[in-house]
C-alpha cells in the first residue's frame, strides 16, 4: 500500500494485549484445572475410607479423624475450585475486552486498507484512460509523432 495506516501503532499494541490478555487466560485455566484435579482426588481419597472393621478405640479414632480431616481438605479444595473458576471469569471478561479494542482498530486498518487500494486503481484507471485517449488521437497531417 502506498500510505501508512496511521494507527498502525495503536494496533500493535492493543495486539500486543490482546495476547497477554490471552495469556494469562490460559494460566487461569489451567490453574482452575490443577485445582479441580485435587478436589476431585481428595473426594475420592475421601470416598474410599473405611472405618476399621475390628480395631481398638484408638485405630477407630484415628479413621474418624482422618475422614474429617479429608473432608475439611475437600472443603478446602471446592473452595480454591470456586476461586479459581471466578479468576477464569474475571481474565476471560479480560481477554474479551481486549479482542474488543484491536478488532475494532483492526477494522480501522482493514477500511483504510480498502480505501487505498480504491484509490489507487481508481489513479491506475485514469492513467489508462488517458494514455488510450492519447493513442486514440487522430494525428494532423505535417505533425510529427
Amino acid at each position: 500500500m502506498s500510505r501508512n495506516f496511521p494507527l498502525a501503532g495503536l494496533l500493535r499494541v492493543r495486539a500486543m494485549a490482546e495476547d497477554t490478555a490471552a495469556a494469562e487466560l490460559a494460566s487461569a485455566r489451567r490453574e482452575e484445572r490443577i485445582a479441580r484435579d485435587r478436589a476431585t482426588r481428595t473426594a475420592e481419597m475421601l470416598g474410599s475410607t473405611r472405618p476399621p472393621g475390628e480395631a481398638d478405640i484408638a485405630a477407630w479414632q484415628a479413621a474418624v479423624a482422618a475422614r474429617v480431616a479429608l473432608s475439611s481438605l475437600l472443603t478446602e479444595d471446592l473452595s480454591a475450585v470456586e476461586d479459581a473458576e471466578q479468576h477464569v471469569g474475571r481474565r476471560q471478561a479480560e481477554w474479551t475486552a481486549a479482542r474488543v479494542r484491536t478488532r475494532a482498530v483492526d477494522r480501522l486498518r482493514e477500511r483504510h486498507e480498502e480505501e487505498v487500494r480504491v484509490t489507487e486503481e481508481h489513479a491506475e484507471q485514469v492513467a489508462l484512460d488517458e494514455v488510450a485517449a492519447r493513442s486514440a488521437a487522430p494525428t494532423t497531417p505535417g505533425e510529427d509523432a
